[in-house]
């Protein structure tokens, strides 16, 4: 028998959908998130052999990497992306950056479709590699949204126990 896929909605058969999400940066959601890239890693594989076992290639776990997080927010007054990315890189020079506040933990909740968080991770360490302030701008084109962008290299990711799947009714 398979386990339930939501224990506390057995007559819940959907996944949760990918539209329903929320982004904290210093405990506030991202306003105008439009999306988020996925969480992600990889453990390498370390060949191994015996002495005693030269024809056979064994596989052990190596390093876990994980991949780099893109966040895109419509262009808005909101100023969170901005003001990240130049605690990390600031074109005032090295006293504007910040040793110190550059890393931050950040939150990403799953929501179900009447927006209760369902699932929570924290990424851990995340600061900003990359900042796209604006996006290519075309006058020939009346219904595209202007989109900025960050990258987000980080050191893991735990998910939050504490966090119960919600009731629905």
């Amino acid at each position: 028998m398979a386990a339930p896929m939501f224990p506390a909605n057995a007559h819940r058969h959907d996944p949760y959908r990918t539209f329903k999400f929320q982004v904290l940066i210093d405990g506030q959601p991202v306003a105008g998130l439009r999306k988020m890239g996925a969480l992600k890693k990889t453990t390498e594989a370390v060949d191994w052999r015996t002495g005693g076992d030269q024809t056979h290639v064994r596989k052990l776990p190596g390093g876990t990497k994980y991949e780099a997080i893109t966040l895109e927010q419509g262009l808005t007054h909101d100023p969170v992306f901005e003001q990240w990315a130049n605690l990390v890189n600031n074109i005032d020079g090295d006293a504007a950056m910040s040793l110190v506040n550059f890393r931050k933990d950040i939150v990403i909740n799953v929501l179900n479709l009447q927006g209760t968080v369902a699932i929570s991770y924290h990424v851990k360490r995340a600061w900003v590699s990359e900042y796209q302030a604006l996006p290519e701008f075309d006058a020939g084109t009346t219904n595209t949204v202007g989109i900025q962008t960050i990258k987000l290299e980080h050191e893991g990711w735990d998910r939050d126990d504490a966090v119960s799947e919600p009731s629905e009714s």
